[in-house]
């Protein structure tokens, strides 16, 4: 199902330690399901993803991570104005981008295709446009009718995450861990691409463990250079997740973290798990030998949590608003 790239030398975020979910296929959720009802889809999506890659290649990462926050939240409600303003997704820019993709699917097929679904479909093809794999995106989700901040405060997971707070926040959604390839190749994967607001990691940099010390697990020469970038008390500068290659999905994020330059509480945990650490340690050595195979089969795994299909839910005219 998986168009992988080989690569002979993490995206987003990085976050991709890549565990392999063991979710069962929605009912409703196919692959070409918009292939009668408004065939060109796809490609109506892929253009203005590309279009705006071309301009603005820095909300590849907002607009991947947008897809795993939408799959985190009760009945697909991300786009609604309330999460739009909840702090927790401040880095999550290019809602625009989304918009622009919606008016275009209006225009050619009014009413057909969903928000939740544009999400799954941007996802992908802001991968590829950033020389990262392809993978068979299932569709046919319908947007869900419910925005509750509590849902915004407490389903997503946060970059202060521990092992075991990671392995159990993606298991309460139907991902079960068969390995560490499926949760870790996307959550990191997620970070080889994009920036963060110092608010998500400056904990790290001043004031650890409430003493005004540092986190030992960072590498020191890495927070002296954080420092640099966020002095104390700045919480909206932003910082490349992955220094160098944020523009681009590949597999450094892993050797950053094996390094202990990752950005996150979230990101040094994974060397906490003796099969964790051993995923990344693979992933580094090898040039990202099945990161590319794994990420992608992560991310059709995740598209089907909690999915609204059939005649439930709705199909938004604009996905910032409930019909």
């Amino acid at each position: 199902m998986v168009a992988s790239k080989g690569f002979s030398c993490l995206f987003l975020q990085l976050l991709l330690l890549s565990f392999v979910f063991d979710v069962a296929n929605s009912q409703g959720l196919k692959v070409g399901f918009y292939r009668k009802t408004c065939p060109n889809a796809e490609a109506i999506v892929e253009k203005v993803v590309d279009q705006a890659m071309s301009v603005a290649p820095s909300l590849s990462g907002p607009l991947l991570r947008m897809h795993f926050h939408d799959c985190f939240v009760r009945l697909r409600t991300l786009l609604t104005k309330l999460k739009k303003m909840h702090f927790q997704n401040l880095s999550l820019r290019g809602y625009q981008v989304i918009d622009r993709v919606k008016s275009a699917l209006e225009k050619a097929c009014p009413g057909v295709v969903s928000c939740s679904d544009i999400l799954a479909l941007v996802a992908r093809d802001v991968v590829v446009a950033m020389k990262g794999p392809s993978w068979k995106v299932e569709t046919g989700r319908r947007d869900g009718r419910v925005s509750n901040i509590t849902e915004a405060l407490t389903n997503f997971i946060p970059p202060t995450a521990n092992i075991t707070q990671l392995k159990s926040g993606f298991q309460q959604k139907g991902l079960k861990c068969k390995r560490p390839s499926g949760v870790i190749s996307y959550y990191l994967g997620g970070h080889t691409l994009g920036t963060s607001h110092c608010s998500s990691f400056s904990s790290r940099l001043y004031n650890f463990s409430g003493k005004g010390d540092t986190d030992p697990d960072l590498d020191p020469n890495y927070i002296a250079k954080l420092k640099n970038k966020c002095k104390q008390g700045d919480a909206n500068s932003l910082v490349e997740m992955d220094p160098g290659s944020f523009k681009t999905f590949d597999e450094s994020y892993y050797t950053l973290v094996g390094k202990r330059r990752g950005l996150f509480v979230s990101d040094a945990a994974l060397l906490d798990d003796s099969e964790t650490k051993a995923y990344v340690k693979l992933q580094a050595t090898t040039h990202g030998s099945t990161f590319f195979e794994d990420f992608g089969v992560s991310m059709i795994n995740m598209g089907r949590i909690g999915v609204l299909t059939g005649t439930s839910g709705e199909i938004r005219k604009e996905c910032a608003l409930v019909n």
